[in-house]
């Protein structure tokens, strides 16, 4: 310890000689704990870490003693404020009832009511509207409502809403406002289809807007009549602008958004029920020598098209209808679709073509067009209809 401030003894010549330090350890950690670093006469009580500051600079703000008395107010019953501030317990009465003719389902363009599903991955009494929430009982697949519907004044409401038909000028006018990409108006139309809480968005829209327009993507453009029927028809508006998988959907002339139809909202999406399989072992009309062969034949062809994740598929029905008649059996190549997706496809695609899937297997779709007689009596259905 000496040798550690032998410099202070050089640099501080007649200063008085400092006392040496106590060698023994135990005195200087006494010494230490015995000699506070501030003595209580040098402590000062004006002078403190932080400067005090007087109560009277610390202004309360304006904007805090108006809400106190509003809160007050609010607790006493008072109707100064009562009216600008709703309370969202209150403005809601559970549960909701909606006057919508039409069952009330996830996706409305994507399922087919004639398909009855043969399980359920969860129990069918957890509706995806919330416990207590809305007045219809959830199926496991839909809410049915409950009342009759009437056609004839449904489609009165409804011309009466759209008002006169337009004109060419103010359609022209509209598109040209509408149908560009940069359009601050849109909604994106995705693999779910016409969704339930679409229909919300297309209301919010509207409350601003003459028409939205709507980006469709992916499996629902396989079918885009299908898509414009159920907007229509679930939204009360009308198409006035079709262009590949971009549409503008139109309010009406006499749309009131005061009056708007009450759509509760789906707090979570179903988990989709267990549909029978859609490939069979043996495809009907075929013996299992023969699928066999079918398979074999189409993984081993060449793929017509390819298909992307998320695309526009609406020329596919047309391809594959022109591929069947020189082949009688095709594959599409969906690689990077997706499993999920690609039996999306498979479905639609049996109902539109017409035609029969017999694999799916690496994201390839094989698809058999049938036997001769049941392309001419599909060929006769279409004819007919």
């Amino acid at each position: 310890m000496l040798k550690l401030f032998a410099w202070r003894r050089t640099t501080s010549r007649g200063l008085p000689k400092i006392t040496p330090l106590p060698s023994s350890p135990m005195l200087c950690v006494s010494r230490l704990l015995s000699h506070s670093p501030l003595s209580d006469e040098d402590d000062d009580i004006y002078d403190p870490p932080f400067s005090a500051t007087s109560k009277t600079l610390l202004k309360p703000r304006a904007g805090r003693q108006h809400k106190k008395k509003n809160e007050q107010k609010k607790a006493r019953g008072g109707k100064k404020g009562s009216s600008n501030v709703l309370d969202s317990r209150n403005a809601l009465n559970f549960p909701v009832k909606s006057d919508l003719p039409f069952d009330f389902k996830y996706s409305y363009s994507e399922t087919n009511p004639d398909v009855k599903p043969i399980g359920f991955r969860e129990p069918p009494r957890f509706s995806p509207f919330g416990p207590g929430r809305l007045d219809r009982k959830w199926t496991g697949t839909s809410a049915p409502a409950e009342e009759s519907v009437d056609s004839e004044k449904l489609a009165e409401q409804r011309n009466k809403v759209l008002g006169e038909p337009l004109m060419e000028e103010e359609i022209a006018e509209l598109v040209e406002k509408y149908r560009h990409s940069d359009c601050s108006r849109q909604i994106n139309l995705g693999k779910g289809g016409v969704t339930h809480n679409m229909l919300e968005d297309i209301h919010n829209h509207w409350k601003r807007a003459e028409a939205v327009r709507i980006k469709c993507l992916g499996v629902p453009t396989l079918d885009m009549d299908n898509v414009c029927f159920h907007l229509e028809d679930k939204s009360g508006g009308m198409i006035i602008y079709r262009q590949s998988n971009v549409l503008l959907l139109y309010r009406g002339r006499n749309y009131d958004p005061k009056n708007r139809p009450v759509i509760p909202l789906m707090l979570w999406k179903p988990y989709a029920p267990i549909y029978p399989k859609l490939v069979k072992p043996v495809a009907d009309g075929l013996t299992f020598d023969e699928a066999k062969e079918m398979r074999n034949k189409g993984l081993n062809s060449d793929p017509i098209m390819k298909l992307t994740r998320n695309g526009v598929y609406v020329n596919v029905v047309d391809r594959v209808r022109d591929a069947f008649k020189t082949k009688e059996v095709v594959r599409l190549d969906c690689a990077h679709v997706g499993t999920s997706d690609c039996k999306r496809i498979g479905v639609k695609l049996r109902d539109l073509v017409p035609c029969t899937p017999i694999l799916f297997k690496d994201e390839q779709i094989i698809l058999w067009r049938g036997r001769n007689d049941q392309i001419y009596s599909s060929s006769a259905v279409e004819l007919a209809t």
